[in-house]
């Protein structure tokens, strides 16, 4: 346990503002109060950065609290803890949701409409995006994962367009089956699996706050096989570390690997395995539950768009690096293949799709279909190389679909319209929109230089490289790559370059103001350093994937 309570503050921080923008009666001054917090928060990770250390391979500032415990009877005991703690891969997801939701303020100047509403939940979606990437305990994660959903249904159904009613319950229903499917298996994980900590406390097999080693570890596991345990004297929680080591679980119970139990030919833990999975792929999303998506892209604000596509996504291969591969991880790299092939028709699909689209909003939407499927064909390749590129492409996506999405709001936001073909030749007019936008388009595209090559070389490579997928997976990835150009390029080409053409000569199309300047560079630029220095990402991710390929095979 950590001496000071860094990642509460963490918490506490946006919450406490979401409270005081949201409810207390500061009107104008909204705006300003949220970019304090928000940068407030910034600062926080900022400092976090300098503490955390790369290196160590265990989860650092760790804070665990009794939540919930209470006597079952004969079935044992339960407990649930509000458990935090952050690895290298929770890092670098913190930091991505500090700074895209200071960013998302940033660019909100417009919204005029309930403004203490509008900033309040983005500060709450943000503090349940941070308790997600900070649980050690599942159900804490659930609580954090179910929570955040209620911030975005209102940010899109009250300030989004035309269609926000639609689109909000779409995204709404969608997200709740994922959480359903998610929760099926909690309950599941929660009856089946012992938490040898708890249960060598109850049974004074170990004292708390000592060290609780290998050797405890393995005399708490062992009495419960033996069931020199009594299953009344045993402690089911909802630790997510207790998850990951199958030799917790119970030799009776419906998941253990010996239960016999099977529907449809299929035992109790590949069914719970695919309902985590896809309880996650809906959120990322993957093809074919990723028709929420671009709906909710359209209807939504822009600063919205910028949450969503730049943290939100991000939850579901978070969700399948942290819980559903290390729980079920047998079952994960018996699937590997088919994996692999999700992941690449949600690439090709997302690039077709793109390749077809007018509207330059629900191309970019499109496009992050494309480019999340690459992060799930680095993490079913199971190598480290694979596993680096994912967590690359992950950050890298993050920071170039927010661009991409200020980009698409520039034009809105003087327009009122997002057609490609009621624009071309901008650059003549608005050159620092039009570098700023090639940057975002080139990156997008994979250029070397820029991060969105690294992310998706490296998931490729270890696709290519892997023991448990055929290289024709890589090869059908690259070609993804060169659907992407063809996109990329004919928007960038049709919108900036040629003779000067605006549909309506009413239209003010002046360049960036200063706010737009900061925002959008300050995005390019890191895309920049991350494409010429990939360390400063693989520094912190090395010993996640080191961990998690050893731990897994």
């Amino acid at each position: 346990m950590t001496s000071y309570p860094y990642l509460s503050l963490i918490l506490i921080i946006p919450f406490v503002g979401s409270i005081l923008i949201g409810f207390g009666y500061i009107g104008e001054y909204s705006r300003k109060l949220a970019l304090l917090i928000s940068g407030v928060q910034v600062a926080f990770m900022g400092y976090l950065g300098f503490e955390f250390k790369p290196n160590v391979s265990h989860f650092q500032f760790q804070e665990s609290y009794q939540w919930i415990f209470f006597n079952l009877g004969s079935i044992g005991n339960f407990s649930a803890k509000y458990a935090l703690g952050i690895d290298g891969l929770s890092f670098l997801l913190l930091s991505l949701t500090s700074f895209i939701t200071f960013i998302a303020i940033w660019n909100s100047a417009e919204i005029n409409l309930k403004k203490a509403g509008y900033y309040g939940l983005i500060l709450l979606l943000n503090a349940s995006l941070m308790g997600c990437f900070m649980a050690q305990d599942m159900m804490l994660f659930y609580v954090f994962f179910e929570f955040m959903l209620l911030p975005m249904y209102f940010l899109i159904g009250i300030w989004g367009g035309p269609n926000r009613n639609y689109a909000s319950l779409k995204f709404f229903i969608y997200t709740l089956v994922g959480s359903l499917l998610i929760l099926i298996v909690m309950l599941a994980l929660s009856i089946s699996y012992a938490d040898p900590y708890e249960t060598a406390i109850l049974n004074g097999l170990a004292q708390p706050g000592n060290e609780f080693d290998l050797e405890h570890l393995y005399q708490v596991q062992k009495g419960i096989a033996s069931q020199e345990i009594s299953p009344s004297k045993i402690v089911h929680s909802f630790d997510i570390q207790a998850f990951s080591d199958a030799n917790n679980c119970l030799s009776t119970s419906i998941l253990s690997p010996n239960s016999g139990w099977e529907i449809g030919g299929l035992s109790a833990r590949i069914w719970s395995f695919w309902l985590l999975f896809i309880g996650f792929a809906i959120k990322l999303p993957i093809v074919p539950f990723h028709t929420w998506l671009p709906d909710a892209h359209v209807e939504a604000p822009t600063p919205v768009s910028v949450l969503l596509a730049g943290i939100l996504l991000k939850i579901g291969a978070y969700g399948w690096l942290r819980i559903t591969i290390p729980f079920f991880p047998q079952e994960a790299v018996a699937n590997a293949q088919i994996l692999a092939i999700l992941g690449v028709l949600s690439i090709l699909y997302g690039a077709y799709n793109a390749l077809a689209m007018s509207d330059l909003k629900k191309l970019v939407a499109y496009s992050s279909v494309s480019h999340m499927g690459f992060v799930l064909v680095g993490i079913s390749a199971f190598n480290v190389e694979g596993l680096q590129g994912a967590v690359f492409q992950l950050v890298s996506h993050g920071i170039l679909s927010a661009l991409l999405f200020l980009m698409v709001g520039v034009l809105y936001k003087r327009t009122g319209n997002r057609e490609i073909d009621q624009f071309s030749g901008l650059a003549t007019i608005m050159p620092k929109f039009t570098l700023i936008s090639g940057i975002a388009v080139f990156s997008s595209l994979g250029l070397p230089g820029f991060s969105g090559f690294i992310g998706e070389f490296f998931s490729l490579m270890g696709a290519f490289t892997s023991a448990h997928l055929s290289p024709y997976i890589a090869v059908l990835g690259a070609f993804g790559i060169l659907l992407g150009a063809g996109y990329l390029l004919w928007m960038f080409q049709k919108i900036y370059l040629g003779t000067l053409y605006i549909r309506d000569n009413t239209w003010e199309l002046p360049d960036l103001n200063k706010t737009e300047t900061i925002s959008m560079y300050a995005l390019g630029i890191i895309s920049l350093i991350l494409g010429l220095f990939p360390n400063t990402i693989f520094n912190y991710s090395e010993n996640f994937a080191t961990s998690f390929i050893s731990n897994l095979l």
